[in-house]
């Protein structure tokens, strides 16, 4: 994965248009892999689903309350990829009060599984979905990867630690120190 460019592909978003009107003013946009990841050094996290326990209970909103921290490091963006709808994942940034990480809809899961990182989850009732991992993305190109242990499809546990919001900051740290 290091050195290799992210997967080209177009992102199909919600996003809000007051122009819209009415009590739903959102409009669809297609955002790219380059709108993302162009010019910028991001954090990308990936995890099996919005509103499932550890992603909404640790992973998420740590890299929430962390974003600061990656900042000082040269972090331009913090984005979170799942796949799930945009309907989906606007309602759950919205449920965990969002400020700092963007969320990503891969809705049909083409950019995951150009990531080579598209599992089967049926055993969870899922279907496909990503396998936990983050990678440190400077220019569309993965400078650091970060890939939870024991990638297989129906896998028995939800293994989390090394994309961890916590785990990502050490290593970014001690490059500034080796630097």
């Amino acid at each position: 994965m290091l050195g290799r460019k992210v997967p080209a592909v177009t992102f199909r978003t919600r996003v809000r248009d007051e122009s819209v009107g009415g009590s739903n003013p959102f409009r669809w946009q297609d955002v790219t892999s380059d709108d993302y990841f162009a010019g910028k050094r991001v954090v990308l996290f990936s995890l099996p689903g919005a509103f499932t326990p550890t992603c909404s209970t640790y992973q998420l909103p740590d890299f929430e309350k962390l974003a600061p921290e990656f900042r000082t490091l040269g972090v331009d963006e913090i984005y979170c990829v799942s796949v799930n709808d945009a309907f989906v994942m606007n309602a759950w940034g919205k449920s965990q009060g969002l400020e700092n990480v963007k969320l990503i809809p891969d809705g049909s899961g083409e950019f995951t599984r150009k990531m080579g990182m598209l599992v089967a989850k049926d055993n969870l009732g899922f279907g496909m979905r990503s396998w936990r991992y983050a990678a440190v993305v400077n220019n569309g190109i993965v400078e650091e990867w970060f890939e939870e242990e024991g990638y297989s499809d129906n896998c028995d546990g939800d293994p989390y630690g090394i994309s961890s919001p916590q785990n990502i900051l050490a290593a970014l740290k001690s490059q500034k120190i080796a630097a």
